[in-house]
């Protein structure tokens, strides 16, 4: 039986004979079901249609798996390498023999994790083909995993899943939502790997976060708040989110910076709003 994906948010789902009548990440606030309804697909069905994964380095110990065309979101994953074992970070919904190759000979997957379920897509199919390496989810996002499996391996707060790198829980997306550090990264000045738990802007110099990026659902005050004062105890100072973005240099006081300001906006404090010098509309003759 087929391990189905889910053609809007890329998760895979259980082997049956059929698909799910629905994709419940979808059918949630955070994400959406096109207006054309529910789809699904399988790694086979890609892969005929064309669809490839291919790797690059990205820097020294870090290498990036894209997927094209895209698979659901269509998250970036990337692998990072260590002496004890690679972590690989919210895999594709992909899975195909020529990209598990192309990992392999970097040295293959320890561990898988991502920082939300939004951004696991086919992690279960990937740490099957790397000898069950453990898939870390967070304890407050198990209820999301569409794939039960053995191979799950639940943490919360902080985890290091090989030495080097931790995740680390700040909640805001979602319960369970996490950034990943790597401490070797950047030459030795430490990379962050944001997901989704905040969004680097277009200019690489900003961050912002949301409940529901799709459905620009703001996040409430205090979830950016515990947010940015747990990044603001890691030490790195490059980032990386999933969809291209990097901050080269100087990313700790970007994130604290946009991050404040984020709050100043949820509380109103912003100088040049105020919303009682805003004038009543006149009262319409059709109303």
């Amino acid at each position: 039986m087929p391990v189905w994906i889910c053609e809007a948010c890329g998760l895979e789902h259980p082997e049956t004979a059929e698909p799910p009548p629905v994709c419940v990440i979808c059918t949630d606030e955070r994400q959406f079901v096109p207006p054309a309804g529910q789809s699904w697909t399988t790694s086979e069905r890609l892969e005929r249609a064309g669809t490839t994964a291919s790797v690059a380095p990205v820097e020294a110990g870090l290498h990036r798996i894209t997927v094209a065309p895209r698979v659901g979101i269509g998250q970036q994953a990337f692998l990072v390498t260590t002496p004890a074992g690679n972590l690989l970070w919210e895999p594709p919904g992909l899975i195909s023999a020529a990209a598990v190759d192309a990992v392999r000979d970097l040295g293959g997957v320890a561990a898988v994790a991502g920082s939300h379920p939004h951004l696991m897509g086919a992690a279960i199919s990937w740490s099957h083909a790397f000898g069950d390496a453990p898939v870390y989810v967070a304890s407050d996002d198990a209820a999301w995993s569409r794939r039960p499996d053995p191979v799950i391996r639940l943490w919360g707060g902080r985890e290091s899943p090989r030495p080097g790198v931790t995740l680390v829980q700040c909640g805001g997306h979602f319960p369970g939502s996490c950034v990943l550090l790597w401490r070797d990264g950047a030459e030795g000045r430490g990379v962050l790997l944001t997901g989704d738990t905040i969004f680097i802007g277009p200019d690489n110099l900003t961050v912002s976060a949301m409940r529901s990026y799709p459905n620009l659902i703001p996040p409430p005050e205090q979830a950016v708040r515990i947010i940015r004062d747990r990044l603001d105890t890691l030490a790195y100072d490059r980032m990386y989110g999933p969809f291209g973005q990097v901050v080269a240099s100087g990313a700790r006081p970007i994130v604290a910076g946009s991050l404040t300001r984020l709050i100043a906006w949820l509380r109103a404090d912003i100088p040049d709003f105020a919303p009682t010098t805003y004038p009543a509309p006149a009262p319409s003759a059709e109303l």
